[in-house]
């Protein structure tokens, strides 16, 4: 035996006598008497596990997706209004009650008529990275061969750049064309398909009874169909000659280091400044609370698969309890007590549940990584080319967690049936 075969059957056996502790070997014992039921539930664990993290890969994968596109295109939060509280007077059985700072009794100034005091007021949060004032109005666009609506969004382009996507965003045409360009102008891919615009064509943009000429510099896609069917960019200075609006903006998009904390960044800002502040919580709930049930739902349905495995489980150690009541009271009389018997059971859990929670993580790992790579053409909410797939150890903490507590609740009857068998009983033959 050379000296790597001899370390080796050292590790070996030192791992036996660490680990194979005799309750082990004789659960394994009798895990091997019943095979074909155990490898189903180990299979069942196996595949419910594996289904676990695939499930909560897309849907968080998409979730993920979703979130990014949107803090891409309108960013973190977003500034509008100015509020003042308006102080009402109401007569309660006489009295004069003085009712202030609900939301209802708020008066709205719309816009922001200082933004550069304002984003300077709001750069001393910490976790404020960026910010670009936009000007935004309604026009009428006509091209060579149609018109249709659009909203204009008159931007700073380098500020602009960086709080959103738009840059990776712009599929035809350049940024750097739209930059060098006072007069050019970003449309949406929906959009430039309605008016059957390319880049370089002249379009003609009518508000507040003007008619001005722009050129198409680029064409821009977010894969958020409202925003790519509407909204036309352009340089700020050419949406104030466009609005006559020599000052002032629509509204602040801001970008934050961290974007959990953008509700409480908002309710700062709307206290430093008195705007209203809108995280991108509160302005896509809907669409977030539509992922959160999916989510549940999904894990619901794949839990069900660990769920069968269990009862199996439970089928299948009852039925080595009813088998091996002699060799249980054989085990008592030789002074194990009702502990170590109810341990040796366990133990079988213990063991198929831990070598179907690897496989099922084998079994997730490779098809997650699968299906991240299979085509699937998406074009609403957000825009991609194939399946998104979020990878986290959370996902399979999840799937380890939901699977123990299935395992654990399967093993506790069986063995507590047979820590409580009497020895005497069955040797008479009276055990039940």
């Amino acid at each position: 035996m050379n000296d790597r075969a001899k370390y080796f059957y050292i590790a070996t056996q030192l791992f036996l006598t660490l680990f194979m502790t005799p309750s082990i070997r004789i659960a394994t014992r009798f895990l091997l008497s019943k095979k074909r039921s155990m490898i189903m539930s180990l299979g069942g664990i196996a595949f419910g596990v594996g289904f676990f993290i695939i499930t909560l890969a897309q849907i968080s994968g998409f979730e993920e997706f979703f979130i990014e596109t949107i803090l891409g295109t309108d960013g973190a939060i977003r500034i509008e209004d100015k509020f003042q509280n308006v102080q009402v007077d109401s007569m309660v059985e006489g009295d004069s009650k003085m009712v202030s700072g609900s939301r209802s009794n708020m008066r709205y100034i719309e816009g922001v008529a200082f933004p550069n005091d304002l984003v300077e007021s709001i750069s001393v949060l910490p976790n404020y990275a960026s910010s670009s004032k936009v000007l935004k109005g309604t026009v009428t666009i006509d091209s060579v061969q149609f018109q249709d609506t659009g909203q204009v969004h008159g931007i700073e382009v380098d500020d602009h750049v960086d709080v959103s996507q738009l840059e990776n965003q712009i599929v035809l045409g350049s940024l750097e064309n739209f930059r060098q360009n006072q007069m050019g102008v970003l449309l949406g891919k929906k959009l430039a398909g309605r008016l059957k615009a390319r880049v370089g064509d002249s379009v003609i943009l009518k508000a507040r009874e003007q008619r001005i000429r722009y050129r198409v510099s680029g064409i821009y896609e977010t894969g958020v169909s409202d925003i790519d069917r509407i909204r036309i960019f352009m340089h700020l200075s050419s949406a104030r000659s466009l609005f006559k609006k020599a000052s002032g903006a629509s509204f602040i998009q801001v970008r934050l280091h961290d974007r959990a904390r953008a509700l409480a960044d908002a309710a700062a800002i709307e206290r430093l400044t008195s705007h209203s502040a809108a995280p991108w919580m509160e302005r896509e709930k809907s669409w977030l609370e539509v992922f959160r049930a999916l989510k549940f739902s999904g894990v619901i349905t794949v839990s069900t698969i660990i769920l069968i495995s269990g009862l199996g489980m439970y089928n299948t150690l009852a039925m080595v309890v009813m088998e091996k009541t002699r060799e249980i009271a054989i085990l008592r009389s030789m002074g194990y007590t009702r502990q170590d018997i109810a341990h040796v059971f366990f133990w079988q859990g213990a063991i198929v549940y831990v070598l179907g929670t690897i496989a099922g993580f084998i079994l997730g790992a490779s098809a997650t990584y699968g299906i991240s790579t299979m085509p699937l053409r998406v074009r609403g909410i957000f825009s991609t080319d194939s399946f998104v797939v979020e990878w986290s150890i959370q996902h399979y903490a999840y799937a380890a967690i939901t699977a123990a507590v299935i395992v654990m609740f399967s093993s506790i009857l069986p063995a507590r049936r047979a820590a409580y068998l009497v020895p005497g009983d069955v040797i008479r033959g009276t055990a039940s």
